[in-house]
This record gives structure tokens, C-alpha cells and sequence, in this order.
């Protein structure tokens, strides 16, 4: 039998991402949150009580997904409809096994978002969006002036920092860009006492790659996806 995780902030990551670390980020008030939608596509009510639901309905715009992310099944939202349900797993590091080789890494920012969004939407790494990079952290490699490997910061909670966007042009796979790149990250933040997180569905190939960086897998979490009915 697997141990049930003692619950912690990392329970309901987008809740105290939105109401602590990651506030300037926000819409909403005490009874529902969610990125602002060129940010992120998350969000999350206080509880589940008729008025914070209520309250994260109101968040959704016409046109406009929202994202869920807990342990167990999402609460129904009124007037909402389910676009997408997945389980997927929350990883964990506190130590980083490094190996990479050097590489000639740059910071990413305001001026590099366009670059950065037709990566993301080439290889769709997860949900990005045109100021996604707002969340912090980004770097990544260029070959020739183009922008071909990136990574980031997504969620932060007290105590932890989530590793998102890990993404390389397939014309640049297989260079050891993803992890190198992955360590860049993680090395700053287990440096300063912080753990790192990320959200991986099971079969995912990377999951190979993230357990020899030194990730184990926390507990499973649902995703779900819903959109104005």
C-alpha cells in the first residue's frame, strides 16, 4: 500500500502560487483566482462553496479555457463544461544529479516572447501563452540567432518552484539541450533551499529524464480543462 502524501501547499499549487508568490499574476479575490489569461490558462476557488465556485465561473471569459489542477476529481463549476480530464503526475526534486556538458545559455525575456511563444506552440510543451514568460526563470539556447531550446518557471508555492516549458525544435533534438538546460534551472533554486516541482502525464518519455535529474513522483493529481457551457 502507497502512503497518501501529507497535504501541503503543493496539494493545490495554483491557489497559493496566485495568492502568495505569484499575486501580481492574479484576477480575482478571496473567493477564486486564475492567472490573467495572457499568463497562464489556471485558476482555482477558495473551496468548494456555491459562491467561490460561482466566483471562479466569473473569472472564465467568453471563448476562454480554464485549467484545474488538485488531488482528486475538480468540483463541478455551474455553467461550465468539461473540455479535457487527464491524471498526471506531481514530480519532486530536493537534490540535483548533475551531468550535462557546458552550453551557451541566455536569459529570456520581453524582447525574446514572440520567439518564445512559436516554440511553445511548435512543440507544445504544455499551456503558453504570449506573457507566460512573466512566470520567470527562462532561458535558453540559440543556434544562429534562432531561438531552439528553452525552459522555465511556472508555480510557485512557499518552498517550491515548478520547472515548466522544457521544450527543443526538433531540428536541434538529441544535443542534450533539455537537460542542460533543466539543470540550469533547478541548480539556483536547490541552492537556495528551495525544492523543485513539474506535472508530467505517466507516459511521458521524459519522465526518464526528469527521474536521472533527480525526480521522484509525489503523488498523481488530476488536470482538468473547462470552458463556459
Amino acid at each position: 500500500m502507497t502512503d497518501t502524501p501529507s497535504p501541503t501547499p503543493l496539494d493545490r499549487p495554483i491557489w497559493h502560487s496566485l495568492t502568495g508568490r505569484q499575486a501580481a499574476l492574479a484576477l480575482g479575490d478571496a473567493r477564486a483566482v486564475r492567472f490573467r489569461p495572457e499568463v497562464n490558462l489556471f485558476g482555482e476557488a477558495a473551496d468548494d462553496s456555491p459562491e467561490a465556485l460561482r466566483a471562479l465561473v466569473g473569472l472564465i471569459e467568453d471563448g476562454e479555457t480554464l485549467g484545474l489542477l488538485g488531488v482528486g476529481a475538480a468540483a463541478a463549476l455551474p455553467g461550465t463544461v468539461v473540455v479535457s480530464e487527464r491524471r498526471l503526475n506531481q514530480m519532486v526534486a530536493t537534490r540535483l544529479h548533475r551531468t550535462s556538458h557546458a552550453l551557451d545559455i541566455v536569459p529570456l525575456g520581453d524582447a525574446d516572447a514572440a520567439e518564445m511563444l512559436a516554440l511553445a506552440t511548435l512543440t507544445a510543451p504544455g499551456p503558453f501563452f504570449v506573457a507566460t514568460h512573466l512566470q520567470g526563470g527562462y532561458i535558453g539556447v540559440r543556434r544562429g540567432g534562432r531561438l531552439v531550446a528553452m525552459a522555465g518557471e511556472r508555480m510557485k508555492v512557499p518552498g517550491f518552484s515548478e520547472i515548466s516549458a522544457v521544450c527543443t525544435h526538433p531540428d536541434y533534438r538529441g544535443q542534450g539541450f533539455a537537460r542542460a538546460l533543466m539543470e540550469a534551472v533547478l541548480a539556483p533554486l536547490l541552492e537556495r533551499g528551495e525544492g523543485v516541482f513539474l506535472h508530467s502525464y505517466a507516459d511521458n518519455p521524459a519522465v526518464a529524464l526528469y527521474r536521472a535529474l533527480g525526480f521522484e513522483v509525489r503523488r498523481e493529481m488530476t488536470y482538468t480543462v473547462v470552458a463556459r457551457g
